[in-house]
C-alpha cells in the first residue's frame, strides 16, 4: 500500500527562524518536538547525515539534510515500513514560512494493518502537535486540532494506562 501523508502549518516566522527549529531536532535545544508529550526524538549524534535515531518504536536515519532547510529521515522500523519521512521549509514570504512534514513509504506484511489502524492515527496527531509546538516556539499562537477519543485511547494503551493530555490547553484548541 501506497501511504503519501503532508501535514503543513504556515508559521509567522521568516524561514530562517523555521530552519533553525529543524536544525536542533533531536537535540537539547529542540523547540520544535512536542518531547513532554509524546516519545522523544533522539540520534546518536548531532543532526546530520548518517545520524541513527527515532521516537518511539520509530527508527530511522538521517538519508539527507540541508541546514536550515530540509532534513530527511529513512524508515528502518518497524517492519513493512519502507520509505522515508521528514520536514521542510517552504518560503510563503520574508516573514512567513511553511513548515511541511511528509511521509512517502510502502506499507507491506502487518504494517498494511498497523499504518491505518494504530501508527498512522497516532502520527498524524503527533505532526499536528510537532506543527503547534513550533508555533508556540516562535511566538506565534499554537493551532492544535484535538486528540480524538480513539487517540487518547490508544496513548492510554501504549503508555500502560497513564493519562497523558493534549500538550495544548482546550481553550486554545478551539481557535
Amino acid at each position: 500500500m501506497k501511504v503519501v501523508n503532508v501535514h503543513q502549518r504556515l508559521l509567522h516566522a521568516s524561514p530562517q527562524q523555521v530552519g533553525a527549529l529543524i536544525d536542533a531536532l533531536g537535540s537539547p535545544a529542540d523547540a520544535l518536538w512536542p518531547g513532554k508529550v509524546w516519545p522523544r526524538m533522539k540520534f546518536d549524534r548531532p543532526l546530520a547525515v548518517g545520524a541513527i535515531g527515532g521516537h518511539g518504536p520509530i527508527r530511522y536515519v538521517v538519508e539527507a539534510y540541508t541546514p536550515g532547510q530540509s532534513v530527511r529521515f529513512r524508515l528502518t522500523a518497524p517492519a513493512g515500513f519502507d520509505g522515508w519521512h521528514g520536514f521542510e521549509v517552504l518560503e510563503a514570504t520574508p516573514a512567513h514560512s511553511v513548515l511541511e512534514h511528509r511521509i512517502e513509504m510502502k506499507a507491506r506484511g502487518t504494517a498494511l494493518l498497523f499504518w491505518p489502524l494504530v501508527i498512522g492515527p497516532l502520527h498524524d496527531v503527533c505532526v499536528e502537535d510537532v506543527l503547534s509546538q513550533g508555533q508556540l516556539s516562535l511566538g506565534n499562537e499554537p493551532r492544535q486540532v484535538p486528540w480524538p477519543a480513539y487517540i487518547r485511547l490508544l496513548r492510554w494503551l501504549v503508555s500502560g494506562g497513564r493519562r497523558l493530555t493534549p500538550p495544548f490547553s482546550r481553550r486554545q484548541h478551539a481557535r
